[in-house]
């Protein structure tokens, strides 16, 4: 299990090659939902997501060897910007498998950041592929499965902890549970008394599928929110969220897509739907705790362009 320690190491690691992000309290959301709601804004992140926090924390703890021989990753998006953009700053050569539902824009950061991209026809086969690039000796720097990584997100947490009033939920995106993982255990050490919940998406449900069954299994993947798209969790994304996470809840792909567009309206915020997921969700949440409930959003990333969210709103017949 990550430790605070870890996460403190981390923060000090990657201090200077990310943004501590705005955390602020939202009059629109609050507005929306009836409650108090802080908002913590890593939409304004580095490369647009949180995911730069795990890539540096694993870079800079790479070995000259390492380094020299060059990462690999595999990423629906986000991940794979992270690796290009951060992997060109430390003058380490980057390799970023994606599947093809990852967004245009995404392969076209990570090839502009100068990170040589491979495409798969799906994610399986972004893992598989991967897989065969480790063997020539490349270091994987994995999405979720890597407590380096795990720490680094953890440092969204820790500046939560930190910055926030008074919480008593909050409500964190799911993919392969690297950045929830991270935050509960931040929140855990830091805020003993905050309940933290995970959002999926129907079409991802890699992580509430293991926790029904006791462990990672693998999914079949279906969701348009491909930054959320994980075949399955890992073993220790899976353990983190057993033990301090709450509850997952799942919404549909539909809610998540109107949550993005509440936020644009209510919050002022332009973030894709693997962010946008956290407003159905907290409707659900403030059904079950009642009155008195102080929420926290981590808004976990804005990479999504007009183009997207135009078509998504179309297909779904949203305004």
């Amino acid at each position: 299990m990550i430790q605070i320690a870890d996460i403190e190491t981390a923060a000090a690691r990657i201090a200077g090659h990310v943004v501590r992000t705005p955390t602020v309290p939202s009059p629109g959301l609050s507005e929306l939902l009836g409650v108090p709601v802080t908002a913590k804004l890593e939409l304004l992140q580095r490369t647009g997501s949180f995911k730069v926090r795990g890539a540096a924390a694993k870079l800079l703890s790479l070995s000259e060897a390492e380094r020299a021989a060059g990462v690999v990753a595999v990423s629906g998006g986000n991940h794979g910007i992270a690796l290009a953009v951060m992997a060109a700053a430390l003058d380490v050569k980057a390799t970023v498998v994606m599947p093809r539902s990852a967004p245009v824009r995404a392969v076209e950061i990570a090839e502009s950041a100068g990170a040589s991209v491979r495409v798969t026809d799906d994610m399986d086969g972004a893992f598989g592929l991967t897989g065969r690039l480790r063997e020539e000796g490349l270091t994987l720097v994995h999405p979720f499965d890597d407590p380096v990584v795990i720490a680094g997100q953890g440092t969204v947490g820790l500046e939560l902890a930190e910055d926030a009033g008074d919480l008593t939920d909050v409500l964190v995106s799911i993919g392969g549970g690297g950045l929830i993982a991270g935050v509960a255990a931040a929140l855990r050490a830091t805020r003993p008394g905050v309940r933290v919940w995970g959002v999926e998406t129907e079409g991802a449900r890699a992580m509430s599928e293991a926790l029904a069954a006791g462990g990672p299994v693998p999914v079949e993947l279906t969701s348009i929110v491909s930054t959320l798209s994980a075949p399955a969790v890992s073993r220790l994304t899976y353990a983190h969220v057993s033990e301090l996470v709450t509850e997952v809840l799942v919404v549909s792909d539909r809610e998540a897509v109107e949550g993005s567009l509440d936020l644009a309206d209510h919050a002022k915020v332009w973030a894709e739907p693997a962010a946008g997921c956290l407003l159905p969700a907290a409707r659900r949440v403030l059904e079950r705790v009642g009155e008195g409930a102080r929420l926290g959003l981590v808004v976990c990333g804005g990479n999504a362009t007009t183009a997207d969210m135009i078509a998504w709103a179309g297909h779904f017949e949203l305004r």
